[in-house]
């Protein structure tokens, strides 16, 4: 074991932030964050989750999802681009989401920019992938990196909203961009 790291009932070691009081943040830690990604609408969805974060922890976001999925149709860049006023409104009102109008507008906005730049790439995910040479880089104890910096600063100039650098890191690791389960970890890449 490492530093605070501590076995768990199952004897597997795990990264610090996984809560085992919460088996949705566990299956989460263990079978998505950090695995390589590269369905467009599942990166989609991160992309806004990651945003709806913003402030908040992503254990909050992420005993949301289900409701996230279904307040924003499963996700479909090309329905949430369309959202018009009367659904912003009727997504202010779910009280299964995260609701705030700045969040809600940008996830709506990012719909549009996701789905240009699917046009110009072929899809997003050739996009995000092509930062890295399709590779996965393996770096912990960071929440910012030259990488993320470059990504956040290219999804802004296109006019992306809720896509710092810190916000862009994290989308990484959960995109399995960036792999971060730190040592000691059973899913560690370098124990």
């Amino acid at each position: 074991m490492t530093g605070n790291m501590k076995e768990w009932k199952d004897q597997k070691t795990r990264c610090r932030w996984a809560n085992p009081d919460n088996p949705l943040y566990v299956r989460y830690h263990d079978e998505e964050w950090g695995v390589p990604l590269h369905e467009d609408q599942k990166l989609f969805e991160l992309l806004i989750l990651e945003g709806f974060q913003a402030g908040l922890s992503w254990e909050c976001v992420l005993n949301k999802r289900e409701a996230f999925r279904r307040a924003f149709d499963e996700f479909d860049p090309e329905r949430v681009a369309a959202y018009g006023e009367e659904k912003q409104q009727a997504l202010l009102a779910d009280p299964g989401i995260i609701r705030n109008r700045l969040k809600i507008g940008a996830a709506i906005r990012n719909a549009g920019i996701f789905r240009d730049i699917q046009r110009e790439w072929g899809s997003f995910d050739r996009y995000l992938w092509h930062w890295t040479d399709g590779k996965t880089i393996h770096e912990t104890g960071k929440d910012r990196s030259p990488l993320s910096d470059a990504v956040s600063a290219d999804l802004k100039k296109r006019g992306m909203k809720f896509v710092g650098t810190v916000i862009l890191y994290s989308y990484l690791q959960a995109a399995g961009v960036i792999d971060s389960h730190e040592a000691g970890c059973f899913l560690a890449a370098h124990p």
